[in-house]
C-alpha cells in the first residue's frame, strides 16, 4: 500500500518546476501503479502550447479556471469540477485566468524528472 502526502513530496525530487508552474508528483512509474498521479499548479496568465507524444494525459481542475484549446480553435472553460482528456496525444493551448490546480493523470506513467522545453519554437512535449 502506498500513503503518500502533497505536504510530504514538498521541496523533494517529487516537487518539480515543469516550465510554467509547480508539478508535485504523488505516484510516478516507480511506484509500480500503471499510471502517474500530479497535483500540478499552474499560474493566472500561463498560456502555453503543449503536447504529449508519449502519454495520455486527463486532467482534473478543481482550483481556478482557463481554457482548454485544440489546434483547430475549438475551446473549452477549465473550472473546478471539469475533466478533460487528451485520448490522442492532442496538441493543446492552455491558458490559465487565475492561478488554477489539477490532478493530473498520466499512462504510461512519467519518470518523474520530465520538464517542458519552454524556449524553442516547437511545441513542448515529453
Amino acid at each position: 500500500m502506498i500513503v503518500r502526502s502533497l505536504k510530504e513530496i514538498e521541496s523533494t525530487e517529487r516537487d518539480v518546476n515543469w516550465g510554467q508552474g509547480q508539478s508535485r508528483r504523488l505516484l510516478l512509474e516507480r511506484d509500480g501503479m500503471g499510471f502517474a498521479l500530479t497535483d500540478t499548479e499552474i499560474p493566472k496568465g500561463v498560456d502555453i502550447i503543449i503536447e504529449y507524444r508519449n502519454h495520455l494525459e486527463a486532467c482534473y481542475c478543481f482550483e481556478g479556471s482557463g481554457e482548454i484549446q485544440d489546434m483547430d480553435g475549438n475551446a473549452w472553460p477549465i473550472e473546478p469540477g471539469v475533466v478533460y482528456a487528451l485520448d490522442k496525444h492532442d496538441k493543446h493551448r492552455l491558458r490559465a485566468f487565475t492561478d488554477m490546480r489539477l490532478i493530473s493523470v498520466f499512462n504510461p506513467p512519467i519518470k518523474g524528472d520530465e520538464v517542458h522545453n519552454l524556449d524553442g519554437d516547437d511545441t513542448s512535449s515529453y
